[in-house]
């Protein structure tokens, strides 16, 4: 930080064409100013600047530094402006992967309104109903139903929703309606293979127990 200081008030000074212009540009004394050069010099081993009662000039030596220093504090303003506008304007390649009919009719409809409001980003949105592994897939993130395992990813509740036991009216009429869970034991279960849970139903009952 100091050396990076000390060459920044080096740079100032030839820039401005005095320590009085320099420290208002810096916006610190002329002290300060003459005190960082001065210590630069000291370090290096060398004197960079010509002093008159009239002007301030670079020597050969100074203005070789120069040329170098200037590099390096235009190279470090850069890295610091490039943090803050990819914090300020965000940009690449997002990859999502969601369930079909989550993807259609929730994130679709929004999904233009995203874009528009973040051009620099390119969405790549996956749509199926498989259980991806996000980050041996490259996917960035994934839009999920149902209780989530344990993991170490991040995590962030969108909404609320709700599943239905539904049967068609001939197999109510051929094996009954059922009235408690135990009576699922008894009927003919649909599952969905790409289910993370598995084969498993998970039930609630209206007491809160969970089967």
């Amino acid at each position: 930080m100091d050396r990076l200081t000390e060459m920044e008030a080096f740079a100032t000074v030839v820039d401005q064409g005095g320590f009085t212009d320099a420290a208002k540009k810096m916006g610190i004394s002329k002290s300060a100013v003459s005190k960082h050069v001065s210590s630069l010099e000291a370090r290096l081993g060398a004197r960079l600047l010509n002093r008159t009662t009239r002007r301030v000039s670079p020597t050969e030596i100074g203005l070789a530094y120069y040329d170098r220093a200037r590099r390096v504090l235009n190279d470090a303003g850069e890295a610091d402006a490039l943090v803050t506008s990819m914090q300020s304007a965000p940009s690449g390649l997002l990859r999502i992967s969601v369930a079909t009919d989550f993807g259609v009719n929730h994130l679709s409809p929004v999904l233009g309104d995203f874009l528009s409001e973040f051009p620099d980003i390119t969405v790549n949105m996956v749509l199926n109903n498989r259980y991806v592994e996000l980050i041996s897939e490259g996917f960035d993130m994934a839009v999920r139903i149902g209780e989530l395992e344990d993991s170490s990813l991040r995590a962030r509740k969108l909404t609320e929703t709700t599943k239905r036991m539904i049967a068609s009216p001939a197999y109510f009429e051929k094996y009954g309606r059922t009235e408690k869970i135990d009576d699922l034991n008894d009927h003919k279960l649909l599952h969905y293979s790409n289910q993370s849970s598995g084969n498993v139903w998970k039930v609630t009952a209206p007491s809160g127990e969970k089967r």
